[in-house]
């Protein structure tokens, strides 16, 4: 799995027609920035509203995933959204001129194809994981339902269905590693009963259906008129079937390629919960509307684990985005001056660093003798060092300028730093920088409690040759 978050390289474009809408629609892949996420935009209504993918936003589950915001409604998410949980791509911006993805071959892989085709950028940021520490499950005993997570530091996920036919069994799908998603998961095909077609029909859905994007499984021996019936529905000339199996006699990809498509819509559904996730995902007989629900039991155990949402998430198993080393290249600092240890996150208007506060530091001989004390005018000048080392981000030569005070402005100390505490900054820039002069506003954590915050306000001067 991943540990840095990722976006695509370039723009790419993929066309064709809604499964439930039939409306045509250009569906274009943008880069954004960390933290980004996935987000929907409607570029055909005014205003260009956005979507954010999220649980909270579903409002439909018939026959698909459907999120609606800001008065833009987008069906059927899910196969795009495998797509970029499969490919582990972290940060899209989605924009559609139609209100639902092409269904293209019923699948993800053209998806996955031309995202690969885009190529993948790793960013300034480590992904923020929510790993399962205690087993969720969700039930639905009138459909016979059952998901289960399970804590593991991994994404594995394994499906049975069983629909009682003699044409489509008990099947199972599972993959080990999200890795595997591109090659096994992603080409798999939505599909149906045949005795659901005529009432999809008459729910106004699968206008945009085709035997080329979706399986229809014929579980019973089917007349010449109901034949000729389903040709006209798809407007073929003509439609066939052997006695019990597949419209069209279209052929299978995998053996268990229903089981496999319920797996992709899962990966899909759970991309709503917001993060990626670090867990062993059971479901027996899943859907759509099982997906959601168990998504959203997840979301909520997020939100009842959260700390404050605007302290930066940080995990010191996982590597720096800037270690010490690249610290040094950047800032001109050096001991006893050098007061970040590690950078885990950047983008263009934030930064998050740490400090670990020792009694090694030659100022706690004096400062107090048997009361050390981290001196506020350090954890400050830590925090400008955090928010130096985005300011100088913006050049191509960090190496070449120097960075100066011109301001601390509402400064305010809440609780004494000890030896043996972790600070954790956050620097967020007020304004894009300009004349090289930037202000941001800086804060400082030790175990989720603000113990320091200020605007600070510096500039950028080219060192003289």
């Amino acid at each position: 799995m991943n540990i840095k978050q990722h976006t695509i390289k370039k723009a790419v474009t993929v066309s064709g027609v809604g499964l439930h809408t039939g409306v045509p629609v250009n569906m274009t892949f943008l880069p954004a920035k960390p933290g980004h996420g996935y987000k929907f935009q409607r570029v055909d209504l005014e205003g260009q509203p956005i979507v954010d993918a999220d649980v909270d936003n579903v409002v439909d589950l018939s026959r698909g995933t459907t999120i609606e915001q800001s008065g833009a409604r987008i069906n059927t998410v899910e196969h795009t959204l495998a797509a970029l949980v499969g490919l582990e791509i972290d940060n899209v911006l989605i924009q559609l001129d139609g209100p639902e993805p092409p269904i293209m071959d019923g699948s993800s892989i053209k998806f996955v194809e031309v995202l690969e085709s885009a190529g993948m950028e790793e960013q300034n940021a480590l992904r923020n994981y929510f790993e399962i520490t205690e087993e969720i499950r969700y039930r639905d005993k009138d459909r016979n339902v059952e998901i289960a997570a399970l804590p593991l530091n991994d994404y594995r996920l394994t499906v049975m269905v069983d629909y009682n036919s003699p044409v489509l069994g008990s099947q199972h799908a599972s993959i080990t590693d999200i890795k595997q998603f591109p090659r096994e998961i992603a080409a798999c095909r939505t599909f149906c009963f045949l005795h659901e077609l005529e009432m999809l029909h008459r729910q106004n859905l699968i206008k945009g259906g085709d035997l080329n994007n979706a399986i229809v499984i014929v579980d019973r021996v089917i007349r010449d008129d109901e034949l000729d019936y389903l040709a006209s529905l798809f407007g073929k000339a003509k439609v066939e079937v052997r006695k019990e199996g597949i419209l069209n006699n279209v052929e299978l990809r995998y053996k268990n390629e229903p089981a496999r498509h319920k797996l992709l819509d899962m990966v899909g559904d759970l991309a709503l919960a917001g993060r990626p996730l670090k867990a062993q995902i059971l479901a027996a007989r899943p859907g759509h509307a099982a997906n959601v629900a168990f998504a959203r039991k997840i979301k909520r155990k997020m939100e009842e684990t959260a700390t404050k949402s605007h302290i930066p998430p940080y995990d010191p198993k996982l590597p720096a985005v800037l270690d010490i080393n690249d610290i040094a290249r950047i800032l001109p600092h050096r001991y006893p001056f050098r007061l970040v240890d590690k950078v885990f996150y950047m983008d263009e208007n934030t930064v998050a660093g740490v400090k670990n506060v020792t009694i090694n530091e030659p100022f706690f001989e004096g400062h107090f003798p048997g009361n050390p004390v981290f001196p506020g005018v350090f954890q400050i000048e830590a925090m400008a060092q955090t928010g130096g080392i985005l300011v100088l981000s913006s050049v191509p030569d960090p190496e070449n300028y120097w960075t100066y005070f011109l301001s601390i402005e509402n400064c305010r100390f809440k609780k004494m730093v000890l030896p043996g505490d972790t600070l954790i900054f956050k620097c967020e820039l007020l304004a894009p920088i300009k004349r090289g002069i930037a202000k941001m506003h800086g804060e400082a954590y030790v175990g989720g409690t603000l113990v320091c915050e200020a605007v600070l306000t510096a500039s950028i001067v080219k060192k003289n040759k």
